[in-house]
């Protein structure tokens, strides 16, 4: 089951007011998640490579610690992979997340919020010093660098911060394959407007 709920389909990059581009899928478990019924929510929508990606894993560990101050204070997380459930399940849903984690190996909603492939965001991770660290984190956690077979290698990552009544806030675009947008700036949207 998977629904796009939105006029037109389009691959460009979202900004700040635009309303968030609504889907309606199943996540790994099998539960239905429709963005209409987050509306009354903040949301942090977060877009990861593929489900073996060590930087990725260890995103959502940082999420997951996260977890329950973000919900207190009204958001909710919603993760997206370019992957199929089968190969989602052994990693970040080993993690047990709190929030639901969304397989979306033919890339539909990476297309819906204009989220790209991008070569030379894996060439400047490469040559970026940063990486290693984020590599050695993930490696401590048990996540090592692989490749996923059939995994879109290219896929760069980004995040989403949506405001109650489906609008975007924050549209984060990486230029690393590392790259996600700082906590900082997610600690701050949760804080805003904390719900009574």
């Amino acid at each position: 089951m998977f629904f796009l709920h939105f006029s037109e389909i389009f691959s460009m990059k979202l900004q700040y007011g635009q309303p968030a581009p609504t889907f309606d899928v199943m996540d790994v478990l099998g539960n239905r998640i429709c963005l209409a019924n987050f509306a009354d929510k903040k949301i942090l929508l977060s877009f990861f490579r593929y489900g073996s990606c060590a930087m990725c894993n260890l995103q959502v560990h940082k999420l997951i610690g996260r977890y329950d101050e973000y919900r207190k204070q009204g958001m909710e997380i919603i993760a997206v992979f370019e992957s199929p459930t089968e190969n989602i399940i052994p990693f970040a849903g080993k993690q047990n997340p709190p929030f639901p984690l969304i397989a979306d190996p033919q890339a539909r909603l990476y297309d819906l919020y204009g989220v790209e492939s991008s070569p030379e965001a894996v060439e400047r991770a490469q040559t970026n010093s940063a990486m290693q660290e984020y590599v050695k984190a993930a490696s401590e956690l048990g996540y090592e660098l692989k490749m996923e077979e059939g995994a879109n290698f290219f896929r760069a990552p980004a995040d989403f911060l949506i405001a109650p009544g489906l609008v975007i806030d924050t549209a984060h675009y990486t230029d690393h394959i590392f790259d996600h947008l700082p906590f900082e700036a997610i600690d701050t949207f949760a804080a805003e407007h904390v719900a009574a």
